[in-house]
């Protein structure tokens, strides 16, 4: 029988890059899931994280505030308003670009514990 897991927020991992941040709450790195990975991200006004793909899994992403422009297939953008959810396939290359004034903080979620990250040209 599995045991509820308990993670408190200090024990989370915290990510600091030139566009944002990244906070991941759950996966199998921090031993509290074996199904999925969960995260936050924030994206500064004016900023956003490099084309990237996740070969292994599915991401749902869920713009919590702010407005993001996020490049899709065929480098096609879909603007994002705070309550939208985009679904982004395994191997697709996709990025966010915050096209606010102020923060953008979104709610990630990904079908593996196990999350690959894959830079894109």
């Amino acid at each position: 029988m599995s045991q509820t897991q308990f993670l408190k927020a200090e024990n989370c991992t915290h990510l600091e890059h030139d566009w944002g941040t990244l906070d991941w709450l759950a996966g199998a790195p921090l031993g509290n899931s074996q199904n999925m990975t969960i995260g936050r991200c924030v994206i500064k006004a004016g900023e956003g994280n490099p084309l990237h793909s996740h070969p292994n899994c599915e991401e749902i992403l869920v713009l919590i505030e702010g407005r993001i422009a996020h490049t899709i297939e065929d480098r096609r953008e879909v603007e994002m308003n705070p309550g939208d959810v985009i679904t982004i396939p395994p191997q697709l290359p996709h990025k966010a670009r915050n096209i606010g004034d102020g923060d953008a903080v979104m709610f990630i979620a990904f079908s593996s514990a196990h999350r690959e990250f894959q830079l894109e040209e």
